[in-house]
């Protein structure tokens, strides 16, 4: 509970004449002291209540019949036991707190802009108002309460047609306020601004006429005369009383007879005023021709008789004031009486209308629900033909897949034998080719000393198409082979950066008077201008003229600069690393089953693979590549006198030692690129010091931290596979086989995104490379279906159920989608 006293109304030269309280004034009002106890005692207050169109107009009748300039404003806040929400209203004890502690906020906000319109009412009528606030569960209880703590001695309520002068078995806030009120508070009741009763104010007395004394202003409509006060009828009786007592002690003067005709005198005065309407009392009329008739009575007769007169008129005013009392309990109650029935008449008729309502909305909705029930009948049907022509199209797909495995049978029949076709051209191309690069050589020997060498190249057979550059190209190309364009040295020659045609090229020029630089150009021509693959290094075109090479241009360098931080660019990482190791045993998969000849490298090293703008590898560095036949185990290599330092490093012990080639070579080469793909550290007594951190088990302890947190799988197989293939003995090396290729591009998907389940074999678990779709409909990797069908099975190996069919599909576009999400991972 709390007492806000609101500021006086804003002076005219100030906020204007009139001006309303704003929120900001109403907070500034909250705890500002109160008055004084004996200014609040003496203060009018009125209690206001939530509706101001029932609270204005008692309001109104304050400021008009006390003509106060400070006026009190009562009010209890009275909390919704019930909390709205989105299934209805619930009790407040039931809902969640959070909405319960929302809907106090909306409450106390509407109650303040209630307040706020009573504070504007009372400015706008010049009276200063205060508020005393309380929250209780019962209005009444807050009401009396407030009184009671704050010694209130004028109240005024307002009162319910209904309730006026119904005091006995009523539970109303009126009934409640008049019976439990302190003795010592006035209270007006006050019914649509017109007074109905008061509740007199009383020490210790408890009389009806102290209760229920009505307003003078009220009793006026229905009489003309108004009905004397108490204490005037009482004091003229004791006045009768003290004359009568003096009447012995003045021996019949004359001041007994003037008493006594100014008594008459103010009787008839009296009786003057009132109305002709009025009636007059018996006795009075009784007594007037007795004094008349009885001029010479003597004066105690007359006293005595006037005496008795007075006290007859005093007990009919009595009982006229009782009986008028009585007169308005039943007015009241009659108009109680019609008011309820009007009430019941109107509720009557809005329980009608709303029967009628809910009567037409229960038939639109009977409506409503019978055009749904049409509505699904009709989806029911448009669904039957929908499935029904479903099952005719899947039964048209299967014959048109029929047909597609058909032709594709047909097809795979006719590309085997084109295939057949050209593999016995290209062995004749090939054959004759030999011959003639057999016969070049012999003629290049016996011209060593000659600078040019164009006329040793031959571009026949099924080479691709090369672009044969003039010198002056190449000199514009690099601005006369200037040394700002040179990317490094060698002793076969220089390399150089150029743009040709808009495209950025690599120009190998090697020395015309060296016979291994004129070696080396032939075999790259003769290698190169024959072999595509994504990971070894495009020939673009030759300059036989200046006995150059001219390459793509690859602008991530060589993997020896990226391993060892000769660039400024970040270092590689484990992934990419991994897809690296990938790329080069893809690369030297495909020249080591190249046919009808064996396509052997015999110079890797990190020197020679160079990555491109994606960090993919290329191997480069075919100028001492061999062709071994496929019968021919061991080819003996021509050792370069122009060997960098630190290539034997990389090359095979075994041939160190016995002068003979063999793919186990390059196999040797790839393990110690893993091992330093995995370590970063030079590639002298790299195996061994591997070997030694794997067997005691500190592998973590040598894996170079420039590629972030290697997962141990992934590094564990690394390693693994690379110390196979640096054994010292050729025998111990692995094969490089499709398997372990496809093993090694699996490395770097750990740790990644998941594989999507319809991506995986259902009997290998493993992603597909050649997806077979079966008559059962799904999808098998195609070597391990033929398996499970060669073994004599013609089961499904998902539903177990007979297979309609043993004709294998290809599923073209499942085997596209898993090309396209290896190459993204």
């Amino acid at each position: 509970m709390k007492v806000l006293s609101p500021s006086p109304p804003p002076s005219p030269t100030v906020a204007g004449l009139g001006g309303p309280p704003s929120p900001a004034a109403f907070r500034r009002a909250v705890g500002r002291g109160s008055t004084a106890p004996g200014e609040r005692e003496r203060r009018l207050h009125v209690a206001v209540g939530r509706s101001p169109e029932k609270t204005l107009p008692l309001l109104r009748w304050a400021f008009r019949r006390f003509g106060c300039r400070e006026i009190g404003l009562l009010h209890v806040h009275q909390p919704s036991p019930l909390i709205p929400t989105l299934l209805g209203k619930i009790p407040a004890s039931q809902a969640n707190e959070e909405l319960v502690s929302v809907y106090r906020r909306t409450e106390k906000e509407i109650t303040k802009r209630i307040l706020l319109t009573y504070l504007r009412f009372c400015h706008e009528a010049q009276v200063q108002p205060s508020i005393i606030m309380t929250e209780a569960e019962q209005i009444q209880n807050g009401i009396v309460d407030l009184v009671v703590q704050h010694g209130i001695r004028r109240l005024v309520m307002g009162s319910a047609p209904d309730n006026c002068f119904k005091l006995k078995g009523s539970s109303s806030k009126v009934t409640y306020a008049a019976k439990n009120a302190p003795p010592f508070c006035e209270i007006w009741f006050v019914c649509k601004g017109r007074h109905v009763w008061t509740r007199e104010a009383s020490e210790g007395t408890n009389s009806f006429l102290s209760v229920f004394s009505p307003d003078a202003a009220v009793l006026h409509k229905d009489c003309c005369d108004p009905m004397p006060n108490p204490e005037y009828v009482s004091s003229n009786t004791f006045m009768t009383a003290d004359l009568q007592g003096d009447r012995g002690k003045s021996n019949n003067t004359g001041v007994v007879v003037s008493t006594d005709s100014s008594i008459v005198d103010s009787t008839n005065l009296s009786n003057s005023e009132c109305s002709p309407s009025c009636p007059t009392s018996p006795v009075d009329i009784g007594f007037l021709s007795e004094i008349n008739s009885q001029d010479k009575l003597e004066p105690e007769v007359f006293f005595d008789q006037l005496k008795e007169v007075n006290l007859e008129v005093e007990r009919s005013k009595k009982e006229a004031f009782v009986e008028l009392v009585k007169r308005r309990e039943v007015e009241t109650e009659v108009e109680e009486a019609l008011d309820k029935v009007k009430a019941l008449e109107a509720a009557h008729a809005r329980e009608i209308k709303i029967r009628e309502e809910l009567e037409d909305l229960l038939t639109t909705i009977k409506l409503q629900h019978k055009e749904l029930i049409n509505q699904r009948d009709e989806t029911m049907k448009e669904l039957q033909n929908a499935l029904s022509t479903i099952a005719t199209l899947d039964a048209g797909a299967q014959e048109m897949s029929l047909r597609r495995d058909e032709a594709a049978a047909e097809l795979d029949l006719i590309q085997s034998s084109i295939a057949i076709l050209r593999l016995e051209r290209q062995k004749i191309q090939e054959q004759e080719e030999k011959a003639v690069a057999q016969l070049e050589r012999w003629r290049c020997n016996s011209q060593a000393t000659s600078p040019n060498c164009s006329q040793l190249i031959g571009f026949g057979g099924d080479s691709y198409n090369l672009t044969e550059f003039a010198l002056s190209d190449l000199e514009s190309a690099t601005c006369g082979f200037s040394g700002s364009f040179k990317l490094g040295q060698g002793g076969y020659g220089c390399v150089y950066k150029g743009e040709i045609f808009n495209r950025s090229v690599v120009i190998k020029k090697l020395h015309p008077h060296n016979v291994q630089g004129q070696m080396e150009f032939q075999q790259e021509v003769s290698v190169l201008s024959k072999l595509r693959h994504p990971h070894l290094v495009t020939l673009v075109g030759v300059c036989p003229e200046a006995l150059s090479l001219v390459y793509e241009y690859l602008p991530n360098g060589t993997l020896h600069d990226r391993l060892f931080c000769k660039t400024t660019t970040p270092s590689l990482t484990w992934r990419v690393r991994t897809c690296i190791a990938a790329q080069i045993s893809s690369a030297l998969l495909f020249l080591h089953s190249s046919k009808p000849e064996k396509i052997i490298h015999g110079d890797l090293k990190p020197e020679n693979i160079f990555l491109d703008s994606n960090f993919n590898c290329k191997i480069g560095g075919f100028g001492t590549c061999r062709l071994v036949p496929e019968d021919v185990e061991y080819y003996p290599l021509f050792r370069r006198n122009t060997e960098r330092k630190g290539a034997f490093s990389y090359a095979d012990p075994q041939y160190q030692r016995t002068e003979m080639l063999t793919p186990k070579s390059d196999v040797y080469s790839f393990g110690i690129i893993i091992l330093q793909l995995l370590t970063g550290r030079p590639p002298h007594g790299l195996a061994s010091e591997v070997r030694r951190t794997v067997l005691s088990r500190k592998l973590s302890s040598i894996l170079d931290p420039a590629a972030g947190e290697w997962p141990s799988d992934v590094a564990r197989r690394l390693s693994e596979f690379g110390l196979q293939c640096s054994e010292l003995n050729s025998r111990d090396r692995p094969e490089l086989t499709p398997e372990v290729v496809r093993e090694l591009e699996q490395l770097h998907l750990m740790e990644e995104r998941p594989v999507p389940p319809f991506f995986l074999c259902p009997i290998l678990q493993e992603i597909m490379h050649d997806p077979q779709v079966a008559a059962d409909g799904f999808t098998y990797e195609g070597r391990a279906l033929r398996g499970w069908l060669e073994s004599g099975r013609e089961t499904s190996p998902m539903t177990n159920l007979k297979l309609k069919h043993l004709n294998l599909a290809p599923n073209h576009a499942l085997r596209f989608a898993i090309q396209d999400w290896l190459c993204h991972c």
